[in-house]
């Protein structure tokens, strides 16, 4: 069928195929696939998506759409070949020719948008159809659905208005389903469902086939921005622009009778991966059945019993389908008088296990290669899969629900600040930490954990972006929970008090907070990582993870290293695979008892106290990194000196004045503490972020950053003469101009000189940068002048791009920019591609073309996001930077990423 118009809007399934779907939809394209391949699929067209992106483009002010010129007419073409095929017009008073309406976008969302059956019957053309059928109580049962859908679906009247009536119905003929009621029943059935839209809607039932047809159709593209559909596509990642297709199919029916039914079925189970027959039957009735739960369906398998010429022709359209998409199908099919229609077909949703376990069974057929099956998984999957989760069958008492913030299973005594949980930790005990919010002065209690549970902060506030750093369950945002510190508790909104020491279960996939301990299973995937190889060879879901590893292993250009603070941190993050570290953040080691020498540095009155209070630190900095270098030996390892405002490190203002306040009240001050509140107030920034730290605090404290090259470059001589193979880099952070880098340089060069003489041991090493700031990546050309590498803090970057300081913003708005579409996701998350991946873009060309052999990677959050892995290897990054318990989602993703190419 042809048509003159510049856009058309309409095409018969005979006319597509599988590769369509961004303008057919899934369903459209997969519909026409089908048709193409011979296989019996009810005839019919479909109307683009772009035909509903013009509709919904048209609407304005909560008004609805208009749908776009020509569409009617194209509609009429289409209609007009199908009832000449079918030998049927749409709502015929003698033999109807009745369709159904469906959505069908580029991306599958099942369930969440409309579909609307029997269209054309109305009240002279269901008697029409009862004598065709010789089936009246399949005529009005059909007739009830399509005023029931059509009158949810289409006229907004409450679809429980419906249920309630069929409900009463069923009550008063004493039937228990819908199928004992008689034909009687159900044309009485009828009478009531149209007087519920006379009474609920403005324009109550139309009579006429056509408008009832054009209707759908606008529902159908109103549908798409219901709200469950928005928060789906936001869940899913969905872009919010593709708009949805439209199919129009001649109906085929499941429900006339005991020779008829419906079924969904996969070609293997999506649940495991198996091979086998997988699938639900209905007999006697419509898709939507199945779908709603209204009757219990039968196995699959059963349908060999019931109609066995159906079942085998099943079997082999399955086969044949599963062959063609190279893929786990899933089917919807009908059953009409013993004969199979095939209403749709797509690639299936699986379960992260069924996924690895799929795509390696599917180069065993010799249907893909390791390649494609490497695209068949994701880093997500394999996360999921990491992580521990709690037995399914295990009772449990529900306490409230937060926020997800990092998946996995934790059970332990609730510890309500960080030293009790590092004392219980040390005596064997699993922890729980519960606080209100955490804070860096947390990071102890934070590792000692095996789970964190906060009342307050979102999915990148300190808690969740530390847990999943570390690995560690987290659930936060908790805001039913009244969290008291000092008392050693918390309540929930019901009342319900758990103490300090009682055992308490978070669930870090749901968000879900448990009484009492909930039994969880281990994860065999992590154990393998761990290094018990036989694991691999015992267990098909470990097998099938190794064998894509290691091929992702092989295919990856990107490097992978760890972020890694500590030598445990860094040896789990080489078991992972880590090859290095990318980033050592030293603050760390500034905490815990090492604060009070912060304090002796902070409180020095001249320069000769500063450099004592900087001797103390530097055999306690030297001996963490010969721990850290010997882990990694023979790997990068990438320092970044001291990096937050000193301040962090200090007694919060409001405690100290309170406690200067008190001891001066009572007679007894103490000088010290005057001293310290006197600092605290010298010190305080307006926004800390902007302020006094990085580079910053190398240049206005001499000897700072010289100390911390000391240290390491001492530590890199101890491990030489030991026979090691230190590769230590060193990390400047915070620069915005290359004179603070070449300052701080020129320093680190004079110490390596001097450990050198001292030590009579030549410590190969490099001076880079962190590139955070937009101005460092749009001088990156003069920064590279001095740096050996630069490392992309994109957590600072995106801050600073945005305007966003990511601890405050995040609570009191992302929820809101993220329901209102404004974000797809939060920046923090993912990495924003137009504006802080055009300043990576621009420092990388920048940067390579002042020194072409400039080392380049990152060291942020993104590091481990699957998402963002793949666009650090389009601009070209040596390698990614991660958290140990990511490093091996990183792996897989940088494989993956090359197929992007």
């Amino acid at each position: 069928m042809t048509t003159t118009r510049a856009t058309r809007y309409v095409f018969d399934f005979t006319e597509g195929g599988k590769d369509q779907k961004d303008l057919l939809g899934g369903k459209g394209a997969n519909l026409a696939e089908m048709t193409k391949l011979g296989l019996p699929v009810p005839p019919g067209f479909t109307i683009t998506t772009e035909a509903c992106r013009a509709y919904l483009e048209s609407a304005r002010g909560g008004e609805a759409g208009s749908m776009p010129e020509g569409l009617a007419e194209e509609v009429s073409e289409h209609l007009a070949s199908l009832e000449e095929a079918m030998g049927k017009r749409l709502g015929d008073a003698e033999d109807p020719l009745l369709v159904s309406v469906r959505s069908g976008a580029k991306f599958s969302m099942p369930g969440m948008m409309e579909t609307v059956l029997n269209v054309g019957l109305n009240d002279e053309s269901v008697q029409g159809l009862a004598r065709q059928s010789d089936n009246p109580r399949s005529a009005w049962d059909s007739y009830r659905r399509l005023l029931q859908m059509f009158g949810r679906t289409v006229l907004g009247v409450d679809a429980d208005l419906f249920e309630h009536a069929l409900d009463e119905l069923k009550v008063t003929r004493s039937v228990e389903h819908d199928v004992d009621l008689s034909a009687e029943d159900l044309e009485e059935l009828v009478g009531t469902f149209k007087y519920v839209i006379a009474e609920h809607s403005d324009i109550g039932f139309p009579q006429d086939p056509r408008a009832q047809l054009d209707l759908a159709i606008a529902a159908v593209f109103d549908s798409w921005n219901t709200d469950r559909a928005a928060i789906y596509r936001r869940q899913e990642r969905i872009p919010h622009g593709l708009g949805t297709a439209v199919n129009v199919c001649s109906m085929v029916f499941g429900n006339l009778g005991d020779d008829s039914g419906t079924g969904v079925a996969f070609t293997r189970d999506p649940a495991s991966g198996a091979q086998g027959i997988y699938g639900d039957y209905l007999q006697n009735a419509q898709g939507e059945d199945v779908v709603a739960g209204i009757r219990n369906t039968v196995p699959l398998a059963d349908l060999e019993q019931i109609d066995k010429a159906s079942y085998d022709e099943l079997l082999r359209i399955m086969q044949r389908l599963e062959e063609h998409y190279k893929d786990l199908c899933d089917i919807e099919f009908t059953v009409e008088h013993g004969k199979l229609w095939m209403l749709q077909t797509r690639v299936g949703k699986r379960t992260p296990g069924a996924a690895f376990r799929i795509a390696v069974q599917l180069v065993d057929q010799g249907l893909i290669d390791l390649d494609e099956a490497l695209q068949r998984v994701t880093g997500a999957q394999l996360a999921q899969l990491m992580f521990p989760q709690f037995d399914p069958s295990a009772e449990r008492e529900l306490l409230t629900k937060g926020m997800n913030a990092s998946p996995g299973a934790a059970v332990g005594r609730a510890a309500f600040d960080s030293a009790t949980a590092v004392e219980w930790a040390e005596e064997g005990d699993k922890v729980i930490l519960v606080r209100r919010e955490t804070n860096p002065d947390d990071l102890s209690g934070m590792v000692a954990a095996t789970g964190i549970l906060t009342s307050r902060g979102g999915k990148t506030s300190h808690a969740a972006v530390v847990a999943r750093g570390m690995g560690r369950t987290c659930v936060c945002g908790a805001d039913d929970l009244d969290v008291d510190v000092r008392g050693g508790r918390f309540r929930t909104s019901d009342g319900v008090e758990v103490h300090e020491g009682e055992v308490i279960s978070i669930d870090g996939t749901t968000g879900e907070v448990f009484r009492g301990e909930v039994p969880v299973k281990d994860s065999l995937v992590v154990r393998w990582f761990e290094g018990e190889s036989e694991l691999a060879d015992e267990d098909d879901l470990v097998g099938a993870v190794a064998r894509l590893m290691d091929h992702a292993d092989q295919a990856r250009r990107l490097g992978v290293r760890a972020n890694a603070d500590t030598p445990a941190d860094a040896m789990r993050a080489r078991r992972f695979g880590a090859e290095g570290i990318g980033l050592c953040r030293t603050e760390h080691m500034f905490l815990g008892d090492r604060r009070e020498l912060v304090e002796h540095l902070i409180l020095a009155s001249d320069a000769k106290g500063q450099a004592k209070a900087l001797d103390a630190f530097l055999p306690l900095q030297r001996a963490d990194f010969v721990e850290i270098l010997e882990a990694m030996d023979g790997l990068p390892v990438t320092i970044r000196l001291i990096d937050p405002p000193l301040h962090e490190f200090l007694p919060g203002f409001t405690e100290l004045s309170m406690k200067v306040a008190v001891a001066e009240a009572a007679g007894k001050p103490n000088k010290r503490d005057v001293r310290m509140l006197t600092a605290v107030k010298r010190m305080h920034e307006e926004n800390p972020m902007l302020g006094l730290r990085g580079v910053r605090l190398g240049i206005v404290i001499p000897g700072l950053f010289g100390m911390q090259a000391r240290a390491i470059l001492e530590a890199a001589a101890i491990r030489v003469k030991a026979g090691g193979d230190p590769r230590p880099e060193i990390m400047i952070p915070l620069v915005a101009t290359v004179q603070e880098l070449e300052h701080m340089k020129s320093d680190v060069d004079a110490v390596a000189r001097t450990v050198e003489q001292e030590t009579g041991t030549s410590v190969p090493y490099k001076v880079g940068s962190m590139i955070e700031l937009p101005r460092a990546a749009v001088t990156a050309d003069q920064i590279a002048e001095q740096a050996e590498f630069f490392s992309f803090g994109t957590n600072d970057l995106t801050q600073m791009t945005w305007g966003f300081s990511r601890d405050d913003v995040e609570a009191a708005f992302f929820s809101q920019y993220l329901e209102r579409g404004i974000f797809g996701v939060s920046p923090f998350e993912t990495l924003d591609r137009i504006g802080v991946g055009a300043l990576i873009r621009e420092a990388v060309e920048r940067g390579r073309r002042t020194r072409p052999d400039l080392h380049l990677g990152i060291c942020g959050e993104h590091g481990g996001d699957p998402d963002s892995i793949h666009f650090f290897e389009e601009v070209g990054l040596d390698y990614v930077s991660c958290s140990a318990f990511r490093v091996p989602v990183a792996r897989l993703e940088a494989g993956r990423a090359v197929g992007d190419a």
